[in-house]
């Protein structure tokens, strides 16, 4: 991560959407936790972002089937004040923080059972993806783990997802502790690059699906 630049913890800057003065005009978005009562908010975010993500897109074709799957994961993240959101939602991000689980144990044996309700006869090969996922996730430091980030589809292309990633890994480093995430989307690798990642490993979807980068960065 580029220390030269100013990011500050509780807030991130938006480039004003309408026409911009000679000189630029910036709107300043608050950057706060999340709770269970924004939940719904925070799936809708993530639903639309990754509607066409070609690794969750792959697993799970049907868009009704994603967001219950949505709903799960963040249902679990939000057991955590690692769930961040900016003013209205622009963008959101989902942490599971060193120590934590993706899931509760409630959850993780609810899931077999609605895996098979969303996904029918792929449940098989959707959980060896799951699987995947988690075999390659780094065991040997705790760490912060990028579960999810997503920008709401009107304010794509603005930067603003990167914008509070940045925000984020500036708490993080706080903390001194390194953090991982996974990549869904080969797009978006060398964003996360630009920000101190690099990546570690990756996998493949079954049957030749698609491939998954795992991306760690190093304490500061």
């Amino acid at each position: 991560m580029d220390k030269s630049s100013t990011v500050r913890i509780g807030s991130i800057q938006m480039k004003d959407t309408h026409e911009v003065s000679a000189n630029g005009s910036f709107t300043t978005l608050d950057v706060g936790a999340a709770n269970f009562n924004d939940a719904t908010k925070v799936v809708d975010v993530i639903d639309k972002a990754f509607s066409s993500d070609p690794t969750w897109s792959w697993a799970f074709p049907d868009q009704e089937a994603r967001r219950r799957f949505w709903e799960l994961q963040i249902n679990g993240a939000l057991r955590y004040p690692w769930v961040f959101k900016t003013t209205n939602f622009e963008t959101v991000s989902a942490w599971i923080p060193p120590g934590g689980t993706e899931l509760s144990h409630e959850q993780e044996e609810q899931f077999p059972g609605l895996l098979e309700e969303l996904v029918g006869s792929r449940a098989a090969d959707v959980a060896k993806l799951i699987d995947r996922f988690d075999e390659a996730h780094p065991r040997t430091e705790p760490h912060y783990y990028l579960s999810l980030l997503g920008t709401h589809n009107k304010c794509r292309g603005l930067g603003l997802g990167m914008a509070l990633l940045r925000e984020n890994l500036v708490r993080i480093d706080a903390e001194h502790m390194p953090a991982y995430l996974e990549s869904s989307n080969p797009a978006n690798n060398k964003r996360y690059e630009s920000v101190g990642f690099k990546q570690v490993t990756s996998f493949q979807a079954p049957g030749n699906g698609p491939t998954v980068a795992g991306m760690w960065r190093e304490k500061y």
